[in-house]
């Protein structure tokens, strides 16, 4: 979920459809301007866009590339943002993949199988796209061994901000919950605003072997988003 933000007003953007956050009583703003769309929670910058998505395709390209040999690869994306993440995973998977997303707003949803889709090429039509209304968090407390890799882009990073339970998936009980529903050398892929060493460190403290990318958020321009790539051991 990109933090981007417009240096401009937003006086030439259209607030055309607004979307609940469960058990927040915050909202989800849907802008549009020109035939492109961003998205925003009431009172902060934009958190993604149409336009720059560059390191949400660089959260799955990198960690799926890391699996798609596999056997019936299974993956979880949490947060399904306006799709894009969705569209580079399934696009470095083979046919025999499933690629598992949990999204809590059901609003996110609805504009994703409207508006948003064509933007992404329509990613949640795909026969491998199951769609959950769900907390991920809710989904990573019960499985084991289930997915081979897991990509979390539900907030800015290891501080949620849209949503302050979304801080638990950054704990050290949250990280220890998604290494146990990895299968053994599975990747845990998590998209962030900017660098934690603390958090790398947490990450390591679980069992995980880490690396750390830095990728621009548009056409190499822009801020370097960090994207962490924790590998389960064996």
């Amino acid at each position: 979920m990109s933090a981007d933000i417009i240096d401009d007003s937003m006086s030439n953007w259209d607030l055309i459809e607004t979307a609940e956050i469960p058990g927040t009583g915050c909202e989800m703003q849907l802008f549009q301007s020109e035939g492109e769309y961003s998205i925003s929670v009431e009172g902060s910058g934009v958190l993604m866009s149409t336009w720059a998505h560059q390191s949400e395709d660089a959260l799955a390209e990198l960690s799926c590339r890391k699996i798609a040999s596999r056997p019936n690869p299974r993956v979880l994306i949490g947060g399904l943002g306006m799709g894009f993440t969705l569209a580079a995973a399934l696009r470095n998977l083979g046919d025999d993949a499933e690629v598992v997303v949990a999204e809590l707003v059901p609003g996110i949803i609805a504009w994703n199988q409207g508006l948003l889709g064509k933007y992404a090429g329509s990613p949640l039509h795909d026969p491998r796209t199951t769609i959950r209304e769900t907390d991920v968090a809710k989904i990573l407390r019960k499985e084991r061994q289930s997915f081979d890799a897991i990509l979390l882009d539900v907030d800015n990073g290891p501080e949620g901000m849209t949503r302050k339970k979304n801080d638990w998936l950054y704990t050290e009980d949250g990280l220890t919950e998604a290494y146990t529903a990895l299968r053994p050398g599975g990747i845990l892929a998590i998209w962030s605003a900017g660098p934690s060493r603390n958090f790398r460190e947490r990450l390591r403290k679980v069992g995980y072997t880490v690396q750390q990318s830095r990728v621009s958020e548009q056409d190499n321009q822009g801020d370097l988003h960090a994207i962490w790539l924790a590998e389960r051991g064996p």
